[in-house]
C-alpha cells in the first residue's frame, strides 16, 4: 500500500542581501564616509545646477529685454536667440555627460563600499 508522505522540506531560496537596521542606517549617515560621499556629490552637483540655472535665466532675461541682440544674425538665418537656445541643449547634455563621468569615478566606488560594509554587517 502505498503512502503519500510530505514532501522534504526545501532549502530558502531567497537570494536578496539581510536588510540593515534602522541603527545601521543612521550609524552610516554619521559617518565620516558618508560624510565625503555627501560632499563629493554636494560640490559637483550644486555648483553645476547653479551655473546652469544662471545661464538658463540669461537666455530668457536676454529674449525678454534685449531682443535686438537677440535678434542679430550670425550666419544666413540663424541668429544669436537660435545659437544660445541650441547651447541650452548641448550643456545639458554635457553636465549629463560630466556627472555620469563624476558618479563612476568618484560617487559610486564609495557608495559601493558603504552598500557593501552595511550588507555585510546585516
Amino acid at each position: 500500500m502505498a503512502t503519500d508522505a510530505p514532501p522534504p522540506p526545501e532549502a530558502s531560496t531567497d537570494t536578496r542581501p539581510a536588510q540593515p537596521t534602522t541603527e545601521a542606517f543612521t550609524a552610516v549617515q554619521e559617518s565620516a564616509e558618508f560624510g565625503e560621499l555627501r560632499r563629493s556629490y554636494r560640490s559637483f552637483a550644486f555648483p553645476l545646477t547653479i551655473a546652469f540655472v544662471l545661464w538658463y535665466l540669461l537666455y530668457v532675461l536676454l529674449s525678454n529685454y534685449a531682443g535686438g541682440f537677440m535678434g542679430t544674425k550670425v550666419y544666413s538665418n540663424i541668429n544669436v536667440a537660435f545659437v544660445f537656445g541650441l547651447g541650452q541643449f548641448v550643456t545639458t547634455f554635457l553636465i549629463a555627460w560630466f556627472y555620469s563621468r563624476h558618479a563612476a569615478a568618484k560617487l559610486d566606488p564609495k557608495a559601493e563600499a558603504i552598500k557593501s560594509r552595511m550588507e555585510a554587517d546585516a
